[in-house]
């Protein structure tokens, strides 16, 4: 019973915190989204605590979160719903230690960083996308280790790209509300098109290179991870319409309504191997 209550808690996370993300998930074999689910609920609680938190000592309540995470898995259970969900999945699924360290190296550099070098927006998108596209990519190879190492660099561009969107998307609420910059080089005070530009060009670079590596996932996960590249691609396009100082001053989203017609044509797609 514990099981089901965590587990159903961090579906509800997900469902809750992200449309896009759930119904990506809905098009996973269903034997596979009790995990994600499981995985997207820790690292959502995680970036709660340092992007909404406020108000509330930050550092405090991430380095409690961290040590509840470690003794979760140490002792296999947690009254933390959201730790023991995603404990069972780590164990059931040989997460790597080191993809846990890293994404929690990426939330403590959100308490206090508030512009980034190149060297640290790589360090930061490692931890806080990529290393998690790869406890996902885990959890669909199922321990089928040559097909995990092939798709392994497919899964960390799919996890930037993700993540690079979410940036230029909430650049308004980061710059103001949080007072970050993640872009290196980057002054939002004179955000030019040509910056914007380059941008776009190193995210489209990250969506080429992820699309080859979807077409290889096995049939039990590639139409939902094609949902969620479908909907971050068009997502993008509609960011890439729109001149610097509009996201500057709104965040760019997409209904809920459309969202489902997407969910669609990307089913449609995907059903007459159209994947592009």
């Amino acid at each position: 019973m514990h099981d089901q209550v965590s587990e159903s808690c961090s579906k509800l996370t997900t469902k809750s915190y992200s449309t896009s993300f759930s119904l990506g998930i809905l098009f996973l074999n269903k034997k596979l989204r009790g995990p994600v689910y499981s995985i997207y609920g820790f690292v959502r609680f995680a970036d709660e605590i340092v992007d909404t938190f406020h108000g509330y000592d930050k550092e405090r309540l991430l380095q409690d979160f961290k040590r509840d995470t470690y003794r979760a898995l140490e002792d296999r259970i947690s009254l933390n719903p959201i730790l023991h969900a995603f404990q069972k999945v780590v164990h059931q699924y040989n997460i790597r230690r080191e993809w846990i360290d890293t994404f929690m190296a990426s939330m403590e550099m959100d308490l206090d960083k508030k512009t980034y070098s190149p060297d640290k927006y790589e360090q930061y998108i490692l931890g806080s996308a990529e290393v998690v596209g790869l406890m996902c990519l885990h959890v669909f190879t199922g321990g089928n280790d040559e097909l995990f190492d092939r798709l392994k660099p497919y899964a960390m561009r799919l996890g930037a790209a993700f993540q690079k969107v979410n940036f230029l998307r909430d650049v308004k609420a980061d710059k103001e509300e949080l007072g970050r910059t993640y872009f290196p080089e980057v002054d939002l005070g004179r955000f030019t098109k040509e910056d914007k530009k380059k941008i776009e060009q190193d995210i489209e670079d990250d969506f080429r290179e992820a699309l080859k590596g979807i077409k290889q996932l096995p049939k039990t996960s590639r139409c939902g991870v094609y949902l969620a590249y479908y909907y971050y691609t068009r997502l993008f396009r509609k960011i890439k319409r729109l001149p610097p100082q509009r996201i500057l001053e709104e965040r760019i989203r997409i209904a809920n309504f459309e969202k489902l017609i997407l969910m669609l044509k990307s089913r449609v797609r995907y059903q007459l191997n159209l994947i592009r």
